[in-house]
């Protein structure tokens, strides 16, 4: 069962785990007691189906960012974190660069530039990026040493923003969202190997001021896509490993989450749903690990467009796992990476952008 946490108190290697959770009803015992929700109550099928699509696109290839593996080199480039910078510029991670390419990566998108962005010294496998609207740094989460670091502008200043255990275990900290006043989401993906019946994954709070974390949900299956709804009243969460994105509503004052509910229920497929954006508008962008596809649904659920990449490029590439949107215009740019490389594709976005309108 889930729990809603009410006090105070990612994957990667994902190719080898597994988990589910299953979400019912929510009791409320006591404003000082957890709020749970019953496995049996209701199925995941509550989920809102994905319906026919109206407006699909086909994205173009803007540029290539890290080329394909050598034979037998392990594993490909994974490109993930996409977010603007105040300059325009492009940032984005590579999950899975090791010491062989640039673990951040500024991106010219006019000039079809790619530069390191620091040396990447002080990570290991980072897996997203995003500013705080608190003091401008990049935060970046490291799923393989569960730490949330910051980075100044050039790249450098590595600074601990997190490290060590939250309620007694240490986070595989997957994507991030802030809050206006720089409180900070982070989906925690463990539970990649757990029981389906006894999903671990999180998502964990850490205060702006005290830098204090606290379990916001926990009984997830892999949290992974994490992203505020348009007006920071709610989150909207994908579970790996259930292939579904939940909503999770949140009191007034953003610390703790007063119900969450299975809402949509992508065609997933074979793949996973990975990270998750969401624009002016409302409208949720759903990426995947496993096809290079961006699934975009309004706030009710319903099925709006499915972005692809052009079929002659299916081959090279097998997953468009996040997006941004530059803020104020429908530009968006989705990460896509396969056995070719990884590359950014554009395309025209169904709302405007916001300074967050990214996977994390």
């Amino acid at each position: 069962m889930r729990k809603l946490h009410t006090s105070a108190s990612t994957r990667r290697e994902r190719a080898a785990q597994s988990g589910r959770v299953r979400i019912g009803a929510v009791l409320t015992m006591s404003a000082a007691a957890a709020v749970v929700l019953s496995g049996c109550a209701a199925p995941a099928d509550d989920a809102a189906p994905a319906a026919a699509r109206t407006d699909d696109q086909t994205a173009r290839r803007v540029v290539q960012v890290a080329p394909a593996p050598e034979p037998g080199s392990g594993y490909g480039p994974l490109l993930e974190g996409p977010t603007f910078a105040a300059d325009g510029r492009l940032i984005a991670v590579d999950v899975t660069a090791g010491t062989t390419r640039p673990k951040v990566v500024r991106i010219d998108l006019n000039r079809r530039k790619v530069t390191a962005f620091g040396d990447g010294a002080g990570l290991t496998a980072p897996t997203s990026a995003q500013f705080n609207p608190r003091d401008g740094r990049l935060t970046v989460t490291d799923f393989a040493t569960g730490k949330v670091v910051s980075l100044d502008g050039r790249g450098g200043g590595l600074r601990v923003e997190f490290e060590g255990p939250v309620d007694g275990r240490r986070m595989q900290p997957d994507d991030l969202t802030f809050d206006p006043d720089g409180n900070m989401f982070v989906s925690d993906a463990a539970g990649n190997a757990a029981s389906t019946e006894d999903p671990v994954g999180r998502v964990v709070r850490i205060d702006a001021a005290t830098h204090h974390a606290t379990v916001v949900v926990d009984a997830l299956a892999s949290a992974n896509g994490i992203a505020f709804d348009e007006d920071h009243r709610g989150l909207w969460v994908s579970e790996y490993n259930r292939n579904q994105i939940d909503y999770v509503a949140l009191d007034s004052e953003r610390e703790e989450a007063t119900a969450v509910h299975p809402a949509i229920r992508p065609d997933a497929g074979a793949s996973r749903v990975d990270s998750i954006a969401v624009d002016a508008a409302g409208n949720v962008y759903q990426g995947y690990e496993g096809k290079p596809v961006i699934d975009v649904f309004s706030r009710d659920g319903a099925s709006i467009a499915r972005v692809s990449v052009p079929r002659s490029d299916g081959g090279k590439v097998t997953s468009a796992t996040n997006l941004a949107i530059r803020p104020g215009t429908t530009q968006a740019y989705m990460t896509v990476s396969g056995p070719g490389g990884s590359f950014v594709y554009g395309f025209r976005a169904y709302g405007k952008g916001t300074p967050q309108s990214n996977g994390g």
